[in-house]
């Protein structure tokens, strides 16, 4: 029983996240105001709450009267009677075959649906909306379409992987208020590459490596005493990374995986008396989920969390609580109610029966409810409008008032950003035009109005002025640029571009594997699917009744990408397929080379573009 118990009970810590690092942003900071509440449900209302469903049956336990039914028939024997004919043993024996029921069974199969249910919705930190309806066998929540889409994570928000270098800590003994033994993983260094969903140069993907030298590892005092720092760098690596006894032969760098556990043999082999207590911690093996010891060390198992952060897609489910009871019902009605069971069986035992499905519905109603307010925090997280970080505004000098000029001329930023952009240091000789300087002059920006002066390269002051002297700068505004995750930059254009726009074109990801283009291009089908998904949605709250939609795609989600625009657009739109010869010659192939793309353009039904 405690086996099944501290099973489930590591796979809700799981669920719950309190095996997390101990991170002090963001969700963590919630997690840790959480994780009291939750560990008091896990260790002290759980076990007592299954209980007490099954109390009332107490007096029906299998073992007590099977243990009633031994002293009988010996009392029985020593009298010299028959104990099969007395009325005693007789009423003991219908109580057995009726009655009597095994407690401790009906408690290890709570915990074994319970179990169950949990674990096969969730995997590495998200809830996969896949409605299991036999092994191997799917339902999807369809509703007499006469065609669906649907795919692994639809109800689900698609947040894009990013790099969290911050430091990652963790305690070693969680539960000594004392000494708890907090352990960092700290970024010592770290080299410019890949960021956001910008792919790093060729040959450049960054990894974690453990410092080089002997300083990457140090007792550093902290607010609960003693804590230890790891430190790490990161960067492309090479062949020098390699361990010189593995490096012969080796003609490609090592890859994260070869290097978990190199940096795993330096840190357990480190011999300083001060850190033996912290390396005979680390070296432990670390204990899965259903409790059972893995074949790697609780260093490795942070370890590879910490490396694998920065490659994870995330998700964040847009309803988990009415989700996951609406699979817990079904859960039940099929797996777990078999009316062959109630048929035959008698009264008490059919009420024993349906006690353990309500002790089963009650207990996990529970942790749904629990893990809904975790999911629905993130979620509000999402969704919240970000704060705007910085604004700044690009003016043609032909429109700033002459008496900012000699500003504009002496700023040194302003100046080297047009030289680099517009190579204005390498105009020609004009006898009727000043030429370049350096400081400017005001003749120089008189005879350039074209030029475009940023105002983030002036005080705040300069700013202010200028946008007073110029008047309503709304008016005046030919465009706007929003440097932003799009998904935010949409949410954020609600209020002030909602039904204003008059035609969007969108070059998504063509999601064609490894290719020279610099954003990220090899998302899994699904997560394509869902980042597409919601941010069609956002963009069309943005068009008004006349506008135009135009999206540029390849072969690889030409299908989908149609199926999709189809559900979610059909009833405003008409779908239309242009296709755009950009290649005659044909582009590179193993197999059939292509000589074009496609764009999908979709147009308000009812209304002629043509006259427009």
């Amino acid at each position: 029983m405690s086996q099944k118990y501290d099973k489930l009970k590591n796979l809700l810590k799981e669920l719950f996240q309190l095996d997390q690092p101990d991170l002090d942003f963001g969700l963590y900071r919630v997690m840790h105001a959480k994780s009291a509440e939750v560990t008091r449900f896990l260790d002290k209302d759980l076990l007592p709450q299954v209980q007490a469903a099954f109390s009332q049956y107490k007096t029906a336990d299998k073992a007590e009267i099977e243990k009633e039914l031994a002293k009988v028939i010996e009392q029985a024997q020593g009298l010299g009677m028959d104990p099969e004919a007395t009325p005693k043993v007789k009423d003991l024996r219908a109580r057995l075959r009726t009655e009597a029921v095994d407690l401790g069974a009906l408690e290890g199969e709570v915990y074994d649906h319970l179990f169950g249910f949990f674990r096969r919705y969730y995997s590495d930190g998200d809830f996969l909306s896949k409605r299991v309806y036999k092994p191997g066998v799917y339902a999807i929540p369809y509703e007499g379409e006469e065609v669906k889409l649907h795919w692994a994570n639809a109800d689900q928000y698609y947040i894009k992987t990013s790099e969290y270098l911050r430091d990652y800590c963790f305690r070693l003994r969680p539960d000594d208020p004392k000494d708890p033994m907090r352990a960092h993983f700290r970024l010592a260094d770290a080299a410019e590459g890949e960021h956001g969903n910008v792919k790093a140069a060729e040959g450049k993907d960054r990894v974690f490596l453990l410092a080089s030298g002997t300083d990457f590892m140090a007792l550093e005092d902290g607010e609960q005493g003693q804590e230890l720092v790891l430190r790490f760098e990161y960067r492309p690596a090479t062949l020098s990374d390699w361990p010189e006894a593995a490096r012969k032969g080796k003609t490609k760098p090592p890859a994260q995986k070869d290097l978990v556990p190199v940096a795993v043999r330096r840190i357990l082999a480190v011999a300083d008396p001060s850190m033996a207590r912290w390396v005979a911690e680390l070296g432990r093996m670390h204990v899965l989920a259903s409790g059972e010891k893995a074949d790697y060390t609780r260093l490795e198992a942070h370890l590879r969390r910490y490396t694998a952060r920065n490659t994870f897609d995330y998700f964040i489910h847009k309803d988990l609580g009415g989700f996951l009871r609406r699979e817990l019902d079904f859960y039940i009605k099929n797996e777990v109610m078999h009316l062959d069971d109630i048929e035959s069986e008698s009264v008490p035992r059919v009420e024993q029966y349906l006690s353990k499905i309500k002790a089963l519905r009650r207990i996990a109603g529970k942790i749904i409810d629990f893990l809904a307010q975790l999911e629905e925090f993130q979620k509000k997280l999402w969704l919240k409008k970000k704060f705007v970080v910085e604004t700044s505004w690009c003016v043609r000098v032909g429109c700033i008032p002459e008496e900012f000029y000699a500003e504009i001329a002496a700023n040194q930023a302003q100046r080297e950003e047009w030289v680099r952009l517009f190579a204005i240091d390498s105009l020609p000789d004009d006898l009727e035009r000043p030429r370049y300087s350096a400081p400017l002059t005001v003749e120089f920006l008189q005879a350039h109005p074209a030029l475009v002066v940023d105002t983030r390269h002036f005080a705040g002051d300069f700013t202010a002025r200028l946008m007073e002297a110029m008047g309503d700068v709304d008016e005046q505004t030919d465009g706007v640029l929003l440097h932003s995750e799009n998904f935010q930059a949409l949410n954020l254009m609600q209020r002030r571009y909602g039904e204003r726009v008059d035609c969007i074109y969108i070059d998504p990801p063509y999601n064609t594997g490894p290719t020279e283009i610099m954003y990220r291009n090899d998302y899994k089908d699904s997560s394509w699917l869902s980042l597409i998904q919601d941010r069609l949605g956002l963009s069309l709250a943005l068009l008004t009744d006349e506008a135009c939609y135009a999206i540029a795609i390849d072969d690889y989600e030409l299908v989908p990408l149609c199926q999709l625009v189809d559900q979610t657009m059909k009833t405003r739109y008409d779908r239309h397929m242009v296709v755009v010869n950009h290649h005659p010659q044909g582009g590179m192939s193993n197999n059939l080379t292509r000589t074009h793309e496609y764009m999908l353009m979709m147009t308000p039904q009812g209304i002629d573009v043509r006259t427009r």
